[in-house]
């Protein structure tokens, strides 16, 4: 077979396994077997076992994972609808130069494609900057709009699966474009972010909120050279993760910050509160002396009476550490933080804040040298995969129905696999979730077990003897006691209007 050729180990271990195959049949070829033989089979037997697993970084989702993402998609998409949102969505991969440059030192967790015939595209990293660049596309149109978005984003993060830090992975956004009274729509987008929390019922949470005008002023008036202030704000943005003495060398020996201004820093970003820490700020002087920290201080100020007003101001801590890596910020920055004791602790599930300059970065200069387009914008992001970590956590031991049928057809006896047919497509044509065994002849008790195992509230049974007088039995599996026994009888004309009564359903 192999002629002058010198098999490997591998071919001759496959060609040894398609022998043996074909000497099980007189009809079977040796080619024939080892061409149709399975890919894996091929695999294990030349290398001793195929490792099945997914890439690392995503995962694959059960039954029961789908019925808790789906409820989180449906908790989380009646808030934003409540709020007077559309929705729109937008290509899985980007154009490489739109991404590029809006992310600061997460940049190098954008995923790139492969030139595929002369367009450099990446997956996206958010869905911020492709709704800006839908924006920058349709500006006419969409100037001013509320607008959702559910999709899935790509990192290139050294992922966490039990916290729910993934490379593929859901987020839910919130964003509101358009020109409009200071700090209004700011305000709507926070209080949209604790109904979404409490609607989610993960449990406690705080907002910790800041300005990245007050940022940036802090830098300013602590002596922070001009182009070093995006790098050291990334540095700042750690202290939820690392103590100030860590990231106060991390300034210093590598991002080479004067000893100095570092400790001038450190006493500014340490702080946090609420109220009466933005009461404080406003009248230190180095900071309202200083016009963008001032600018900052007074939006803040606005800010937190709408929040007031809104019943949120609770929720808030001002935290001065809180930065924000993206570029794309301009003022008002905000994080849900789930404490770390909660089931399932995750930490961040939700960050947001205002980018008025990210459509104008993606549009032609007029002539003054000032973009074509500028839609200011503020939004939110959830991250469903660390708020799904909290509740599969919570609900671990638990039963979730991940089934939605609503009644099982159940036969006593054989041969009656046509009536259970006949009278499925009837509740099917009424709008009645319905299901049945695919068995001619289905043992009683196995049909029980489904009922129980799949959480369905209603049996219909029939057998030879309801057939013959014209009826069915109905049994609610919700009701425990005995009274029921194995279902009441009803009448075959009035079951669909008994099951649309209790099922609470409309005509």
């Amino acid at each position: 077979m192999f002629g002058r050729l010198k098999p490997c180990s591998t071919c001759l271990s496959v060609h040894a396994l398609a022998i043996s195959h074909a000497r099980r049949s007189p009809f079977l070829h040796v080619r024939t077997v080892t061409a149709t033989m399975p890919r894996r089979q091929l695999t294990t037997s030349s290398s001793g076992g195929l490792t099945l697993k997914t890439p690392k970084g995503t995962k694959d989702y059960t039954d029961r994972d789908m019925a808790i993402r789906d409820q989180v998609f449906s908790t989380i998409t009646q808030v934003f609808k409540k709020h007077g949102a559309v929705t729109i969505d937008t290509p899985v991969f980007e154009l490489t130069e739109i991404l590029a440059g809006k992310y600061g030192e997460d940049s190098k967790l954008i995923y790139d494609l492969a030139d595929q015939g002369g367009e450099q595209c990446s997956l996206r990293y958010d869905l911020t900057v492709p709704f800006a660049r839908f924006i920058a596309m349709h500006g006419k149109e969409y100037q001013n709009i509320k607008r959702y978005h559910i999709a899935k984003v790509y990192r290139r993060d050294q992922p966490a699966m039990t916290k729910g830090r993934l490379r593929e992975f859901y987020q839910c956004d919130f964003d509101i474009a358009g020109t409009y009274d200071p700090m209004i729509p700011d305000a709507e987008i926070l209080r949209i972010l604790c109904e979404a929390l409490t609607a989610l019922d993960i449990g406690p949470y705080t907002i910790k909120i800041n300005h990245r005008k007050i940022l940036d002023g802090i830098f300013q008036a602590c002596h922070v050279p001009e182009e070093s202030i995006r790098s050291i704000s990334a540095a700042v943005d750690k202290l939820d993760k690392l103590p100030w003495e860590q990231v106060k060398q991390e300034m210093i020996e590598e991002r080479g910050l004067d000893p100095t201004v570092a400790d001038r820093i450190g006493d500014y970003v340490k702080l946090q509160g609420g109220q009466e820490l933005l009461d404080t700020l406003s009248r230190d002087t180095k900071l309202t002396q200083n016009a963008m920290a001032a600018q900052g201080l007074a939006d803040m100020k606005l800010l937190f009476e709408f929040l007031e007003v809104l019943d949120i101001q609770d929720k808030m801590r001002l935290d001065l550490s809180l930065a924000r890596g993206l570029d794309y910020y301009t003022g008002v920055i905000y994080e849900a933080i789930a404490p770390q004791s909660t089931v399932g602790g995750v930490g961040s599930v939700a960050a947001g804040g205002r980018y008025d300059e990210l459509v104008g970065m993606l549009v032609g200069r007029n002539k003054k040298g000032k973009p074509s387009l500028q839609v200011p914008c503020v939004g939110v992001s959830l991250g469903v995969e660390r708020i799904f970590s909290i509740l599969a956590a919570k609900y671990q031991h638990q039963p979730i129905k991940s089934k939605d049928t609503e009644v099982l057809v159940m036969a006593v006896g054989g041969g009656l696999i046509k009536e259970q047919m006949r009278l499925a497509k009837e509740l099917w044509d009424h709008g009645i979730k319905a299901s049945f065994m695919y068995k001619n002849k289905p043992k009683l008790d196995k049909q029980w077990s489904l009922c129980e195992k799949d959480q369905i509230p209603f049996a219909v049974i029939i057998g030879q003897d309801e057939l013959d007088s014209n009826q069915v039995r109905l049994k609610d599996m919700r009701v425990k006691d005995k009274s029921q026994g194995g279902g009441i009888f009803i009448e075959r004309s009035n079951l669909i209007d008994e099951l649309k009564d209790r099922l609470k359903i409309n005509s």
